[in-house]
């Protein structure tokens, strides 16, 4: 309905050009907004405004002629000229009515866009280390990175969702190590597991499986393993360089083949976990893309060289330095170091040019709120290699704090004393988990409050939206068990007797979402569409509550349940995009 005001507009200023009220070379962008407050009318437009410097107007001189010039539009009921010079529309109640017409014919597709032609985007987003389960802060990227991918799907943008797989690296290597250490205990091994080693439970199951399979075929003596490790930090050493000594120990007693065996079956098993987590959270990808593959193909190679064809890196105490600052990072990075390893940014390096090589137009990175510094630097590599940096978008997503009552929860990876994803949505289920992340926006605090997420209440978001949905189930119950049935037809015929302000309101509510729905889409914010599903709700049980449904008069009877099953179908469509269930009965 915006895009119809708006096309009236220009109809308009078109009629304006062509007798000489506006220059010619005059440039015109129609901008119309939804009024805040309803006595101003449905939309305003401050085009007179804008227009007036150029046409050398007054403005409210030149907003009269733009009202006067508006083609007819049964559209428009009438317009006001307010303040210095916008210009107000009223919108007819016929012409409102005909959204709930479009909503029940389009059902589903109601408020999405047409794929066409414009830049496929990749969503890469969770990403997690598979060192371990899925915590609570990882939830968090995951509903908003499915959400995201989604709504830019139903807005018409092609989408490709991604999970970069981090199987490579030093804290795969230490996930390994701890592996193997657990196994070494269920051979007999009594030794003082390192405090830089990953301690959760599911570290021992890994080694039992290991035990079970091999026996104590892959132990070695203890003091084989210690031998010339550095002291480890409760011992008054390093622990970094302990962790650092015995994975190389560990490479050296188990060789390659045997070190591998450990590796593998550790990535293999909380990869698996992850998948399955994430697949039941309702979160799925068309790739899961490994690091080491970018190594083994010859990705980090390729991109290395392209950048010292390009003179961007230089040589310093024998590392290979990035010189990122020419390009805004506040310190050149080290790519290969004296040893002749690459590092991790190399490997985001060849990652983002693999990724646009790919044909990607525009990649979306969604990184935890810590990643804040990682921005600038690959701002600077991607135009290094060539590519406009606007191509690159970062989205930051604060860690949610979970709270047990007044007693925050602390979470650590390593140590084992975190919540995970899944033992969050066994307790409050996959519904409030989705809609509950997305209620904010992605880069804010966030507290996640178990008992209003586990509550039947006006005061849990999703509860209160889902009920909208599962009472306008009922009323077709209801319906049945009085012998009766709801003429969508006659519904339809009779949407002009829909005339309490209830109604209005619920009405005008409706013919938004296309517009919530594409402005969430194309700036990234699910909060949006949760904030408005939550509105629409508030909308409908008002009217619900103000208007009896199995009335006598057949012809209001229909026209109210035909609004009714509107909004459900709208409620239906906008948590579906939030991967929230739309329940039939509650």
């Amino acid at each position: 309905m915006k895009q119809q005001i708006a096309e009236l507009i220009a109809s308009a200023v078109d009629a304006l050009l062509a007798d000489g009220t506006l220059p010619a070379e005059t440039r015109v962008n129609v901008m119309v907004e939804n009024t805040r407050d309803k006595s101003h009318g449905d939309f305003a437009s401050n085009i007179a405004l804008t227009l007036a410097k150029p046409a050398r107007r007054n403005p409210r001189e030149l907003a009269q002629a733009i009202v006067a010039a508006l083609p007819t539009s049964e559209l428009v009921e009438k317009t006001e000229i307010a303040g210095p010079g916008f210009i107000n529309f009223f919108v007819s109640q016929a012409s409102t009515a005909e959204v709930v017409k479009q909503i029940l014919a389009e059902q589903s597709q109601f408020g999405r866009g047409k794929a066409d032609s414009r830049e496929r985007v990749q969503v890469e987003f969770v990403s997690a280390n598979p060192t371990g389960p899925l915590h609570v802060g990882h939830g968090r990227g995951a509903a908003y990175g499915a959400s995201v991918a989604d709504l830019l799907e139903a807005a018409g943008v092609p989408v490709e969702r991604e999970y970069y797989v981090n199987d490579a690296g030093r804290q795969m290597n230490i996930l390994a190590t701890s592996v193997w250490l657990r196994y070494m205990e269920k051979c007999g091994a009594e030794l003082c597991f390192p405090s830089n080693g990953y301690k959760g439970d599911y570290i021992h199951d890994i080694a039992a499986e290991l035990y079970e399979q091999h026996g104590n075929a892959l132990s070695h003596p203890v003091s084989d393993l210690m031998q010339g490790i550095p002291a480890d930090e409760p011992a008054g050493g390093d622990k970094e360089a302990h962790i650092d000594g015995l994975i190389e120990r560990a490479r050296l007693l188990l060789g390659e083949e045997g070190y591998r065996l450990f590796f593998d079956a550790a990535l293999d098993s909380i990869l698996g976990d992850i998948r399955d987590d994430l697949a039941g959270f309702g979160v799925t990808y068309q790739q899961w893309f490994s690091e080491r593959s970018l190594t083994s193909n010859g990705d980090v190679d390729s991109a290395l060289n392209k950048l010292q064809q390009n003179g961007h890196l230089y040589e310093q105490d024998g590392n290979l330095w990035f010189r990122s600052t020419a390009f805004g990072d506040d310190k050149d990075r080290v790519v290969r170091r004296a040893n002749g390893q690459t590092t991790y940014f190399a490997s985001d390096i060849a990652y983002l040019q693999n990724k646009f090589e790919r044909g990607f137009d525009k990649v979306l990175y969604i990184w935890g709120a810590d990643h804040h510094g990682y921005i600038a630097r690959m701002k600077a590599a991607c135009q290094a290699l060539g590519y406009d940096p606007e191509r690159l978008l970062v989205r930051l997503v604060q860690f949610a704090i979970l709270y047990r009552g007044e007693e925050r929860v602390q979470m650590s990876t390593r140590s084992g004393s975190f919540v995970t994803l899944r033992e969050l949505r066994d307790e409050v289920g996959n519904d409030a988990c989705r809609f509950f992340y997305v209620t904010r926006k992605a880069d804010q605090h966030m507290d996640f409050d178990l008992e209003l997420a586990k509550s039947q209440s006006k005061d849990n978001p999703v509860y209160y939206i889902q009920y909208a949905h599962a009472r306008v189930r009922s009323v077709q119950r209801k319906l049945a068990e009085a012998g009766l049935e709801w003429d969508r037809e006659a519904g339809l015929a009779k949407l002009e007797l829909l005339d309490t302000e209830h109604e209005k309101d619920l009405i005008t509510k409706l013919s938004k979402y296309p517009e919530v729905l594409t402005n969430a889409a194309l700036n990234y914010e699910p909060h949006m569409l949760a904030n408005y599903l939550r509105e629409l709700a508030n909308d409908f049980h008002s009217y619900y509550n103000a208007n009896k449904m199995l009335i006598d008069d057949a012809a209001l009877r229909n026209a109210r349940i035909t609004l009714s099953e509107a909004a459900r179908q709208v409620l239906h469509n906008g948590l579906t995009l939030l991967g929230v269930e739309a329940p039939e009965q509650m």
